[in-house]
């Protein structure tokens, strides 16, 4: 709970059976997480095990895609307050303060996991992922005129209940961009936001996107086309 605000976490999750529970404990030690959503998109063999451990509600997603996974995660939560984050040890739960702390100001803010100072041994964010990113964000500030933008893949977010009935029926990807689907349609549809920084740690297991740089870049060309496309794309309330 914070401020009278009831706050769900929705996690995503495909290969993070090894993970998952400690990343689940993590965010509800933190004492302001009232429930956390596990969306089990065709998960690793044993996830469902883990999770059953924990005080985290699961639910299943069969269309294969991050999209589709925090799509049904957000229809699932009942708070207030909607943080989604990724059980595989990359994020941490103290973090959960900071986004809270700014959404008395914004209805939605975004991580970045660009800070140097932030950025732990071990974490994937070489030269390339970092400055990829640093090149997206920048692009869409630029096309954009918005407020700073240093990361346009950072997976942890909030966005308050009102925010998303806003936009949720805009929605339109399935896949590993929809992160960025979703920061267009907070500017496009004018929603106040901020970007705060994020501790980023080493992953446990392998990403199966950004693991590939091959499938890396392509995302990032794709990324590119978005930013330019919804530029110019008529958004309907």
């Amino acid at each position: 709970m914070w401020k009278n605000k009831v706050v769900s976490v929705v996690f995503p999750t495909y290969n993070e059976k090894d993970s998952i529970r400690k990343a689940i404990e993590d965010f509800f030690s933190q004492g302001y997480v009232d429930e956390i959503v596990v969306v089990n998109n065709n998960a690793a063999q044993g996830t469902s095990e883990e999770v059953a451990k924990t005080k985290a509600r699961e639910v299943f997603e069969e269309k294969q895609g991050y999209g589709h996974a925090i799509q049904k995660g957000l229809k699932e939560a009942k708070g207030d307050l909607l943080i989604v984050s990724e059980p595989d040890g990359t994020f941490i739960g103290r973090d959960v303060i900071k986004l809270l702390a700014y959404s008395e100001d914004f209805d939605v803010v975004f991580g970045t996991r660009t800070s140097k100072n932030l950025i732990w041994e071990g974490a994937n964010m070489g030269i390339f992922l970092k400055w990829g990113n640093v090149f997206l964000a920048k692009l869409m500030e630029l096309v954009y005129n918005t407020t700073v933008l240093t990361d346009v893949g950072c997976t942890t977010r909030l966005i308050s209940r009102k925010a998303l009935k806003k936009i949720q029926n805009q929605f339109s990807i399935g896949g590993s961009h929809f992160g960025l689907e979703m920061m267009l349609l907070v500017i496009k549809n004018k929603i106040k936001f901020m970007e705060i920084p994020m501790n980023y740690r080493k992953r446990v297991g392998k990403s199966s996107v950004t693991g590939d740089k091959l499938k890396a870049f392509f995302l990032g060309i794709l990324m590119i086309s978005l930013i330019l496309k919804y530029r110019f794309k008529r958004i309907r309330s």
